[in-house]
């Protein structure tokens, strides 16, 4: 019995270590990676829910009708909240109709037309605070497979779940009623399913956006005499694109491989008994739990206002390989980092004193249910007990137990509507400072609770709902808005200094760092050198990037030297900024050498800027030795670009690219591509038109054979370059002037109509003049803007203006603190001026 139980245990003991070679060993079916010593998941795929609910019972239960699960779902009546039974809504002079037919459910709306029609609602996007729907529109004539997707449009009808009501969601800041062309209609790229909204309300979704592969080239339609340009620079109004999507997503929402990555090799590997399974080893998913910084990453993709680097992102991948975030800019956060435009939550939250301490997502938020682990103060109390109602209590919070005053969230984590009806907190968890509002205008909590109505005009309270109102209406010059923000920021800041002290936490902000940088404050170089010193929450990596970009614009030189240290700082996001800002580096051999140090970075998003802001510099200062690394991210840039092909802006990438290396016939088809995506976007046909007038110039030129005399063939294409180059300059000054018909004090817009009207002066009636009466409004708009200014100087100065091009050229030189470029501007400009008066007298 002994030997036979001994050859058991032999057999037993074989048995197990096979296993342990079929699990773990490499060459094996679930291999190790030997960079990390786990578990091998880069080749893992998807397996569904269903593979994940036997054994995470407890999970899948919290998961069922979570935000996630009903992230979006098609139209059943299980799924559809709102009304459509006939209901109507008239928006903006459109009255809308939803109604159900044969068990389905349709909106009878303004069509790309302008014509009302019937749309099926085929899908819904939500559960709380409101309902979305959207309506499939594919191409005419195209075919898509069963589990492929068309073009798919979100309606601008949405069900209000709480007041249950339907409303009209218009674009942020707009109030006037969407054209049926313009992109913000519901039927336009702005409301797009596959290009705005699947990749974060789907499971590994592709969009899958392919262009025909057939250019029509102005140059070689020009040389043929072919004069169909029009096919491919389409008039402003035209509302249809090329392309096609064949969409594809493996859950329809946000299912458990969203977040922990393709489940297959965990499914084997607990399928089978394995003495490979450890926490050493991995569990053949992504590892969520050894760091913050690994939750946080898995969440950021979809809970972040970023920029694509490169597709295809699976939890456990680097966030800054596939993305970056926004940084801190005027319109999108308040200088502070505060948010104001839509910005989601980590951008505030990698500013948070709780991120640089460890917190994590999940130790506020169940990650299953997507819910608060707890109500009320105890989501903080649970935390931050110390002594006995430290925290939770008057003497802490000076407000009435119970009332909103006396809620942790609504001093620490105020909050935002956005959407119409959706608040969301703001994430950087920070301590009220209505002494930083007094200073750079900043909203703070207190403020937000204790403004009073009465004392503005009666005609403005009507306007004021939210504070975010306030603010916005203060932007935008209102002097009673303005003076009644300051006086309550004023007495909030009295009030926090009689109940915590004049000693109370008053510490340098690194808003009012930016807010310098971004105003050319006196001091604003030095603010932003000692920002960059620090290394703690005070300067979190958001806001030394920030400082960075922001500092480059009006001291590019100053910016470059002060980025040169930044080159190895921990955080991706400041080497990527101190790369770009690079490009004002006065040593520009040092500058090159920096940027091809960069382009070995081990994070994408570095090496792709450091490549982009390598090729701004001549190829002579290239060294030998770092073309392959030039080339490899390039390769990258544009491939990160190609995720967003369905853009115009992505192809306007590639163009500036494509000149930049000198291929000059991509970049004209990248061009082409970009007006074909996006027909009535601004911006590509001045590229374009740019680029052929430089190939007008080459084919004017006499060839050889005709002695110095163009051929009657170099003739004839130069006269169709030129009728090309006309049409774009055309139809990109009616472009600029819709926008500024929409927005006319937005002064980029002015700037840009402003040298449009120079471009085009030849063919605009007064068209100098006009050109000069518009940049002169830009640089009033901007008065900070020392492009603004010099280029009005400049207009004046060829109206023979003397007098106000000295003035805004003196403007532009105390903006640039002395450059000699706008000092050389302004003495031109004073010799042209004394030689005009001489020759009076």
């Amino acid at each position: 019995m002994l030997a036979f139980a001994r050859s058991r245990l032999v057999v037993a003991f074989c048995l197990i270590t096979v296993s342990v070679q079929l699990v773990g060993c490499r060459g094996s079916k679930v291999a190790i990676d030997e960079s990390t010593g786990k578990f091998d998941i880069r080749q893992a795929s998807y397996v569904g829910r269903d593979g994940c609910v036997k054994c995470h019972a407890d999970q899948a239960e919290k998961f069922k009708s979570s935000h996630h699960d009903d992230a979006m779902q098609p139209a059943t009546d299980a799924t559809v909240l709102a009304d459509f039974d006939d209901a109507t809504l008239e928006h903006h002079g459109v009255t809308s109709k939803m109604f159900r037919r044969d068990g389905k459910f349709f909106v009878n709306t303004e069509g790309a037309d302008g014509e009302l029609q019937d749309f099926e609602v085929k899908y819904v996007f939500g559960i709380k605070p409101l309902q979305q729907y959207m309506v499939d529109m594919p191409r005419a004539g195209s075919e898509h497979a069963s589990d492929e997707y068309p073009r798919i449009q979100v309606l601008r009808l949405c069900w209000d779940t709480e007041k249950e009501t339907w409303f009209y969601l218009p674009p942020p800041d707009v109030s006037d009623k969407l054209a049926p062309h313009d992109d913000l209609h519901w039927t336009g790229i702005a409301q797009r399913w596959n290009t705005m909204c699947a990749d974060c309300h789907s499971t590994n979704f592709k969009k899958n956006f392919a262009i025909p592969d057939s250019h029509v080239n102005l140059v070689k339609h020009a040389s043929d005499g072919n004069t169909a340009i029009s096919d491919v620079v389409r008039s402003a109004n035209l509302e249809s694109t090329v392309g096609k999507y064949n969409s594809t997503f493996f859950e329809i929402d946000v299912s458990c491989e969203a977040c922990h990555g393709p489940g297959s090799v965990h499914v084997e590997l607990a399928s089978k008994w394995s003495p490979g399974w450890s926490r050493e080893k991995g569990y053949g998913l992504a590892d969520l739990k050894s760091t913050a910084e690994n939750q946080i990453q898995a969440c950021a993709p979809c809970h972040s206002r970023r920029n694509i680097i490169a597709g295809d992102f699976t939890a456990g991948d680097n966030f800054y390989d596939h993305y970056t975030n926004q940084l801190i800019a005027p319109g999108i956060y308040y200088p502070d980092g505060q948010i104001l435009d839509e910005d989601y939550v980590h951008g505030s939250f990698i500013q948070s004193k709780m991120y640089h301490k460890g917190i994590r997502c999940s130790d506020c938020h169940d990650p299953h249910s997507a819910s608060l682990k707890m109500t009320g103060n105890q989501v903080c109390t649970s935390c931050h007990q110390h002594p006995t109602a430290k925290y939770d209590s008057v003497s802490h919070h000076f407000h009435e137990p119970g009332s909103a005053g006396a809620q942790c969230v609504n001093c620490h984590m105020p909050s935002t509507t956005y959407m119409a009806v959706d608040a969301r907190r703001d994430h950087s968890i920070r301590i009220p400072r209505p002494d930083i509002s007094l200073k750079i205008g900043t909203p703070n909590a207190c403020t937000g609770c204790h403004l009073e109505k009465n004392n503005v005009p009666e005609a403005d309270r009507e306007q004021l709902v939210l504070y975010q109102d306030w603010m916005q209406l203060a932007r935008e010059g209102n002097q009673a808005v303005q003076d009644e923000i300051a006086r309550a920021d004023k007495w909030c800041d009295d009030a926090c200094e009689k109940w915590y002290g004049k000693d109370r936490y008053r510490e340098p902000h690194f808003g009012e760092t930016i807010h310098a940088a971004q105003t050319n404050a006196p001091d604003a170089v030095s603010r932003v050198r000692k920002l960059l010193s620090r290394k703690d929450h005070r300067s979190p990596a958001l806001a030394r990037a920030s400082a960075l970009e922001a500092l480059r614009v009006y001291h590019p030189a100053e910016a470059a030297t002060l980025a040169s240290d930044q080159l190895d700082d921990d955080s991706p996001l400041v080497r990527a900024a101190a790369v770009s800002t690079l490009l004002g580096l006065p040593d520009r051999p040092t500058a090159v050498r920096q940027l091809e140090g960069m382009l070995k970075d081990g994070v994408r998003s570095v090496r792709v800027e450091a490549a982009r802001t390598l090729l701004n510099f001549p190829a002579r200062l290239y060294s030998n030795g770092s073309a392959g690394r030039l080339r490899a991210a390039l390769a990258e840039l544009n491939e990160g670009l190609m995720v967003t092909a369905d853009r115009s802006g992505a192809h306007v990438s590639m163009g500036v690219l494509a000149e930049q290396q000198g291929r000059m016939q991509q970049a004209i088809e990248h061009y082409e591509d970009a007006i074909a995506v996006e027909p009535a976007v601004t911006g590509p046909r001045t590229n374009l038109a740019t680029l052929l007038e430089t190939n007008l110039n080459q084919q004017s030129q006499p060839g050889p054979e005709q002695g110095g005399a163009p051929s009657p063939r170099s003739s004839e294409v130069a006269q169709r370059l030129s009728s090309a180059v006309a049409k774009l300059r055309s139809e990109e000054l009616q472009l600029l002037k819709r926008d500024l018909d929409l927005l006319p004090d937005n002064a980029g817009i002015v700037y840009r109509y402003g040298l449009a009207l120079y471009i085009n002066r030849e063919s605009v009636e007064n068209g100098l003049a006009e050109s000069a009466k518009y940049l002169e409004r830009a640089a009033e708009l901007e008065p900070d803007n020392a492009q603004y200014a010099q280029a009005t100087a400049m207009i004046f100065e060829a109206l023979e203006r003397w007098e106000p091009a000295i003035k805004w050229a003196e403007k532009a030189l105390e903006l640039t603190g002395g450059s000699p470029e706008n000092r050389m501007l302004l003495e031109q400009i004073q010799q042209k001026s004394q030689a005009s008066s001489a020759s009076l007298q």
